[in-house]
């Protein structure tokens, strides 16, 4: 009688807690996109108003429309900057290119303590918090959950063929997600690299951006 009275309460209390966080978790997703960039940069003062170009590690990546769809959120990325694309058959001092990509990792995840998955009910002493004889606790609990977790990457590299093929710019961008989300976040990710172009060399910094502006 005694634990089947304490049941119900419980259960209600686990329930309602995982409803809260996967509510916030569900806005945090489709609300916001965060990442996280690096840049190193000698960017050239002379830069404004010269022509660019894309290159092409591998010739079939011209061919590839993933890659011409990403290219086409890269040249929009780079229009704000002051290079100008150089048209066939003209004369280019900056080559671009880029890489993307996603791997999979893990991260911890904090998510609240539930007895009933982790063994046993009744009164007693549960992962760090006493259990109380009318079913409420002394403070909430919760765990860190190891969970398979996307990382979503895109790096930009520009030369100046005028020093050479020089490095003068390279910038990463990642976000973290829960599933491949590589085609989401992309728009995002090249925001992400050339806002505040060229920044700080050796920077890094965190972004977060409204889906949907």
């Amino acid at each position: 009688m005694y634990r089947a009275t304490l049941f119900p309460a419980r259960l209600a209390q686990a329930l309602l807690a995982l409803l809260i966080v996967g509510v916030l978790a569900g806005c945090a997703t489709t609300q916001s996109v965060s990442a996280r960039v690096t840049s190193f940069q000698q960017w050239p003062p002379d830069s404004t108003g010269q022509r660019y170009r894309f290159t092409y590690a591998d010739p079939s990546q011209q061919n590839n429309l993933e890659y011409q769809s990403f290219e086409d959120m890269v040249r929009s990325g780079i229009s704000p900057t002051g290079l100008v694309e150089a048209q066939a058959g003209q004369p280019a001092r900056f080559d671009v290119s880029f890489k993307y990509g996603v791997t999979q990792t893990q991260t911890m995840v904090r998510r609240p303590y539930d007895p009933y998955f982790y063994g046993g009910y009744g009164p007693g002493f549960y992962g760090g918090r006493y259990w109380g004889p009318w079913g409420g606790y002394w403070g909430p609990d919760w765990v860190d959950v190891p969970t398979v977790a996307y990382r979503n990457a895109l790096t930009v590299e520009i030369r100046d063929a005028s020093q050479g093929g020089k490095e003068v710019y390279r910038a990463t961008a990642y976000s973290v997600s829960e599933g491949d989300q590589l085609l989401k976040v992309m728009p995002y990710l090249v925001r992400a690299i050339f806002d505040n172009f060229p920044g700080n060399n050796g920077s890094e910094r965190r972004v977060s951006y409204t889906v949907g502006r």
